[in-house]
């Protein structure tokens, strides 16, 4: 299934590939950086930024782009987006933004063009609320977290 999105360029980001899948099955596009070649950015450990992508996007109603952190930034240096996913509604027409927060030990480099996030674009349902004065009862009632239990095997306990 796909879906047409609109792109504009802006004059920051010209220079920089459009966002674009990594593989035929991928779900999400990836975003790059679009801060100048000769400032690169340093984002030192604990700190976060907003990194601008130089583009602006026009998403059909009915649909959101969540921005999402990249696997290969986490793992390896600790770095993702803060506020994940960010979630880009589709009358929003503003520059695509990504913020993203140092969770590592050593200050990370942001280089122009570098990927630095993806965006997933996908389907929302708007609710109608009805108020209630009683819900229906389930087994889990109103258990949270950690109320289905945990896997002793898997933590390695008895």
């Amino acid at each position: 299934m796909s879906v047409e999105v609109r792109v504009v360029r802006l004059s920051h980001g010209a220079d920089l590939p459009l966002p674009q899948y990594q593989s035929a099955q991928a779900a999400g596009l990836d975003l790059v950086a679009a801060v100048p070649a000769d400032a690169p950015l340093e984002l030192k450990p604990g700190v976060r930024a907003m990194i601008p992508t130089g583009i602006v996007i026009a998403l059909p109603p009915g649909t959101e782009a969540q921005i999402r952190p990249r696997s290969g930034l986490a793992i390896h240096y600790g770095v993702t987006v803060l506020n994940s996913p960010g979630t880009v509604d589709s009358d929003y027409r503003g520059e695509l933004q990504v913020l993203l927060v140092n969770l590592g030990s050593q200050p990370f480099v942001i280089r122009r063009g570098m990927r630095v996030a993806q965006l997933v674009i996908a389907p929302v349902l708007h609710a109608k609320l009805v108020e209630a004065i009683k819900l229906d009862s389930t087994e889990r009632a109103a258990s949270g977290f950690g109320s289905t239990g945990i896997d002793a095997d898997i933590l390695g306990k008895d």
